[in-house]
């Protein structure tokens, strides 16, 4: 494992400072387009569901505008589900797999449940696979008051909008490759501090909240997602990306402390997903079903507790 790494901006040791974050920016470029591969899809369901844009990127408004999906059969003695996709852009099925949920099983589920999907709440990071915003600010750390993020600013505006309490919310990412021979690197220079390689997990787990574990909850997301793709294993040291498995494929954060997504609601059940996409034992759209099955588990879950 490498525990000396030198990332190409900054200074090793120093964090970075406005120039840093600068040039940072100025080496991403786009690579694929929110307005081709995203934006058609959302709005090709306007006929089914209620298609509403909840903000916009003021990176580029015209470009980035913010769009959710919502049941049209709302009603306030449902309970309410909420589903989020692409807080980490860069993470390819938490979009399309909240995208393929909405297409294939929202309606169905939509008879139990008053239903929320943001697909794609970081589209800049989206179009530029990247896992911060251009300020250099991880959205998924930002969930909190005054967030410097306006992805999670944004999100948090949205749910504030939702009347009762959200039942199941569930979180869409990925854990690939390029979370170390990147992301990770970039987070130790932005804050000055020594890169220690860790070990990416080949295969799906799911992340509970420390606060409020729900172990039958993600027992059943793994079932249902064990059905699609393979369940990454504990490591030797019984761990899961540095964090103690507490149950085949689940490791615990505390979600509100993190200023994660995952804590942007008080939901009885929650879970962030990790889809493994760099697999040989995978395929694009077998990342995306799993996606798709880890919600479809957390729902049926949720309707036996009703």
């Amino acid at each position: 494992m490498r525990s000396s790494y030198t990332y190409p901006i900054g200074t090793p040791g120093q964090k970075w400072g406005d120039a840093e974050r600068i040039a940072w920016r100025e080496q991403t470029t786009i690579k694929r387009e929110y307005q081709q591969e995203v934006v058609p899809k959302i709005k090709a369901l306007a006929e089914r569901f209620n298609v509403e844009q909840y903000g916009a990127l003021s990176y580029d408004p015209e470009r980035y505008p913010l769009l959710c999906i919502k049941s049209k059969q709302w009603d306030a003695a449902k309970p309410t589900v909420l589903i989020t996709g692409g807080v980490h852009g860069y993470e390819t099925s938490g979009v399309h797999g909240a995208l393929l949920f909405a297409d294939e099983q929202m309606e169905k589920y939509s008879q139990q449940f008053n239903i929320i999907v943001a697909p794609c709440v970081s589209p800049w990071g989206y179009e530029t696979i990247n896992r911060w915003n251009p300020l250099a600010i991880d959205p998924n750390r930002s969930f909190y008051a005054n967030s410097p993020a306006e992805e999670s600013a944004n999100l948090m505006a949205l749910v504030a909008t939702i009347e009762g309490d959200v039942l199941v919310h569930i979180d869409l990412h990925e854990t690939t490759d390029t979370d170390e021979s990147e992301f990770r690197p970039a987070l130790a220079a932005r804050e000055g501090i020594e890169y220690i390689e860790g070990m990416i997990p080949d295969g799906f787990y799911t992340v509970g909240d420390t606060e409020n574990p729900q172990p039958e909850f993600q027992a059943a997301v793994i079932a249902s997602v064990s059905k699609v793709t393979h369940i990454a294993p504990a490591d030797e040291q019984g761990e899961i990306i540095g964090s103690p498995v507490v149950q085949h494929g689940v490791i615990n954060y505390p979600m509100v402390k993190l200023g994660l997504c995952g804590g942007v609601t008080t939901c009885t059940f929650g879970t962030t997903t990790e889809v493994y996409p760099d697999s040989d034992k995978v395929t694009n759209d077998e990342c995306n079903r799993a996606q798709v099955a880890a919600i479809v588990g957390g729902l049926d879950f949720g309707i036996e507790q009703l």
